[in-house]
């Protein structure tokens, strides 16, 4: 299990089809760079994508995680930004 699975869990959670991916930006383990490829995301604004992972992370974001930057992509975006 990765340190970061919390996180993982969490989007899940709420997005069960996500793909997560979690980088630690400053080694502090607080600040968070997470990445989530959904087809849940399709047809919405980037700022509804980061709404709905911010209200799942709204908790966490109280005690456990101090600043985030978020990627939000559908399914076929992020194979077209990877290809």
């Amino acid at each position: 299990m990765s340190e970061f699975q919390f996180v993982e869990n969490l989007i899940k959670a709420g997005i069960p089809d996500a793909e997560v991916f979690v980088e630690d930006m400053t080694g502090t383990k607080d600040h968070l760079a997470i990445t989530v490829v959904s087809d849940a995301f399709e047809g919405k604004l980037i700022f509804q994508q980061h709404q709905m992972l911010m209200n799942l992370l709204k908790e966490s974001l109280k005690t456990q995680i101090h600043a985030v930057k978020l990627e939000t992509f559908t399914k076929t975006k992020y194979a077209q930004s990877k290809g």
